[in-house]
This record gives C-alpha cells, sequence and structure tokens, in this order.
C-alpha cells in the first residue's frame, strides 16, 4: 500500500511538473532573408499580451519590414503594407495602424541595446505605443565619449547607468531613444537576419527596394520551455 501511495504522489508530481507553463513566451519571424526568435518581456505585460494576440490572429503574416535604417533598425507591422491599393513601389509606408495604442511601459532595466524588440509610436504626451507597429534594434557599438557627448546633446543631461554603458560600448545599440519608445522583447538566435535586413538597398523613404515580408509565429510551450531551459544563467 504504501509503494502504491509513493508511486501515485510520484506521477502526480510528474503532471504538475510538465503541466507548469514556460516562463517565457518566444515568438519566431521568418523572412527570405532567414529567421530570428525574440523572447517577450514579462515585465511589459501589456506588450506582451498585444504581441501575442496579434500573432494568434495571423495579423503579422504578410506585412513588410518597410522601414529599414542600417546601424539603427528596421521596422514593420504596417497593416497597409498588405494593401495593394497602398503599398506600390516607391509608395512611403508606415502610416497604418489599428484602433488604438498601448499603454507606455517603461523600465529603467529595459533599454535599446542590439537586438531589443520595441514598439513604434506616433508623437503623443503619454508616449503611448502603436497597436502593432515595431522595430528591432541594429544600432552599434558607441565609445565612452560619443556616449558623453550623447548625455549633454540629445539626452538634455540624462546620465546613462555605467552598467548600460558597457553594454553600448560593447554590444551596441541606440541609447537616444530610452525612454521614448517601450522595450518589450530581445532576440535571442538569429540577430543575423536583423544585420542583413538592415543592409538592403532602400529607397528616399527608407523602404526596401525589394519588399522584405514576414511571416510571425508563437512558438509551442514545448520549444518555449526548451529555450527557458536553454537561456537560463546557470546554478552556482
Amino acid at each position: 500500500m504504501k509503494k502504491l501511495f509513493t508511486l501515485c504522489f510520484l506521477l502526480f508530481t510528474l503532471s504538475i511538473a510538465f503541466a507548469k507553463p514556460p516562463k517565457n513566451q518566444y515568438v519566431r519571424i521568418k523572412t527570405s532573408y532567414g529567421s530570428c526568435i525574440i523572447r517577450l518581456y514579462n515585465q511589459t505585460p501589456q506588450h506582451r499580451d498585444n504581441f501575442i494576440k496579434l500573432t494568434k490572429e495571423g495579423f503579422y503574416n504578410g506585412t513588410f519590414f518597410h522601414r529599414v535604417i542600417q546601424n539603427f533598425m528596421i521596422q514593420g507591422g504596417d497593416p497597409d503594407s498588405r494593401d495593394t491599393a497602398k503599398n506600390k513601389p516607391g509608395a512611403e509606408l508606415g502610416n497604418g495602424d489599428l484602433k488604438y495604442t498601448v499603454p507606455a511601459e517603461f523600465k529603467d532595466s529595459l533599454f535599446h541595446k542590439r537586438g531589443v524588440l520595441a514598439a513604434a509610436r506616433e508623437d503623443n504626451p503619454k508616449k503611448a505605443s502603436s497597436a502593432c507597429q515595431f522595430y528591432i534594434v541594429e544600432g552599434k557599438r558607441w565609445t565612452a565619449g560619443k556616449l558623453d557627448t550623447l548625455e549633454n546633446t540629445r539626452l538634455k543631461g540624462r546620465k546613462i547607468p555605467q552598467w548600460e554603458r558597457d553594454i553600448y560600448t560593447s554590444v551596441g545599440g541606440v541609447p537616444h531613444l530610452d525612454q521614448n519608445y517601450t522595450v518589450y522583447g530581445e532576440v535571442v538566435t538569429g540577430i543575423d537576419m536583423v544585420d542583413q535586413i538592415a543592409a538592403v538597398k532602400t529607397d528616399k523613404n527608407d523602404r526596401p527596394d525589394t519588399d522584405v515580408t514576414m511571416t510571425v509565429e508563437l512558438l509551442s510551450k514545448k520549444e518555449c520551455k526548451q529555450l527557458d531551459k536553454l537561456l537560463s544563467p546557470p546554478a552556482h
């Protein structure tokens, strides 16, 4: 009887463990330049959940990376890019959106380092985000001197913490966007896709000469758990 109880308890414990959801949700963005996997941040739940909702609906499938600037970022998610009446060659994209915004979710720990996913937006006092348009940072490496100059000019005296400076000088990014646009995810594999798209030829509106179409999909719970395990810091 005792052995049976122990076996039942073990099976129950295992069922609970396997039923436990992954810590993070990951998404895959696929293009003709390859694919990347992005971890959505739990620290920005409104942006995370909105991106998950749109991805489940297939909203992003067939939209373009319509604005590309090398050493800066690649931007996509404009629904007008799917509209053949509005996306004729040479037409300026970037004005399409949905009928709502997402409140800003600024966190000191989330900043514009290379590879982050962030929300585009129109100018507005509360810095609320576009419901659907986003960008992925390619960025560039900064020297300490250039960061000093940036603090005194575009940042109007706002100081960049040393630990952020270390990343901007070693990894790269776009520090002048910090606390202005919500960062809500980061590329964990496939950053070379971003680099390749950022390097394509563009027109006067920064639109690629050849359309870069995307497909976005949610990774399964099993895949998310595997990535959580793979990307978690080693135990000490």
